[in-house]
């Protein structure tokens, strides 16, 4: 679906069956334009492409371009309109507008933790104790990878390459991987199976890389709690949940310089792959971008 003609169809439906003052649809069309903008700098040319991390980078732009929370917060306002008619109209099935909140002053992005509360939340853990090696590295890997909880805690021991800086991921419908870390991640790694993992294991066996009791994997529930465990003693009033630290990995980076083509590739949206307007971005790249654009890298 071409986005122009769509942002066309439902401008009209704006005039003609809500009857919207002139200067209403003015301020819709100025901002459904330079969303449009944004999205053809980006080869981005179907309304299907659009997802969470495409809008993340939306908004970043906004603000680099020095407009306030409160107009940044209108321009989202039109884009939601423009996804719930697509919903309505049967063209779309998932509105990823659902997923991201005004912004409001003061504030990045809601849902969204600036670095300061991260790095209270990665340096909690008391690396004295076995069960807190693992903590540490379990929120190093999923903020430094930008990993989806199953895939943090489905990871295998020889899923991460210490040498290359890198973790072998397995996302949505087996998708294979590759994403980067930084050097704190590599060396929480590290601390774990070296010095926590063995203790925690005892005399049992395990292919997992993260443990809990037994030898067992962790649990999406276990580990969830862990994150309420630490965001609670940081202090920080907003729900916190392990999505909390991928939208934060991607927005961090975005802020940071990276461009959207692969900050998508790393997070393994699965439009990369199903789609044609983005080229190959090689290993080394997104090593270098990671590095480069990361707050840990």
């Amino acid at each position: 679906m071409n986005i122009d003609t769509t942002i066309d169809t439902y401008i009209k439906h704006l005039d003609l069956e809500r009857g919207l003052a002139d200067n209403t649809l003015e301020s819709y069309g100025a901002d459904l334009s330079g969303f449009a903008d944004f999205l053809a700098k980006n080869s981005i040319i179907k309304i299907q492409d659009i997802d969470t991390t495409v809008l993340l980078a939306w908004i970043v732009d906004l603000k680099k371009t020095g407009l306030s929370a409160p107009s940044r917060a209108r321009h989202l306002i039109s884009v939601r309109g423009l996804f719930k008619f697509l919903i309505r109209e049967n063209s779309i099935t998932v509105n990823p507008t659902d997923q991201m909140n005004l912004p409001k002053t003061g504030r990045q992005l809601p849902h969204v933790l600036g670095f300061d509360q991260i790095k209270t939340l990665l340096d909690l853990p008391d690396r004295s104790k076995p069960r807190e090696l693992r903590n540490a590295a379990m929120l190093e890997i999923l903020y430094g990878a930008g990993l989806r909880v199953t895939e943090l805690i489905n990871m295998k021991v020889q899923d991460i390459n210490f040498n290359a800086c890198f973790v072998k991921v397995f996302g949505k419908g087996s998708r294979e991987r590759v994403v980067p870390i930084g050097s704190h991640a590599r060396e929480r790694a590290l601390e774990w199976l070296e010095r926590g993992r063995p203790l925690l294991l005892k005399n049992d066996t395990s292919r997992y890389l993260f443990v809990a009791r037994a030898g067992k994997p962790m649990t999406r529930q276990g580990f969830w709690k862990i994150i309420k465990k630490y965001a609670r003693l940081a202090g920080i009033p907003t729900n916190v949940y392990p999505h909390t630290f991928r939208h934060a990995f991607a927005t961090h980076l975005l802020e940071g310089g990276a461009d959207l083509r692969s900050v998508q590739t790393m997070l393994g949206h699965s439009d990369i792959s199903t789609t044609q307007i983005y080229t190959h971005v090689s290993s080394t790249y997104l090593t270098e971008m990671h590095k480069k654009c990361h707050p840990r890298g």
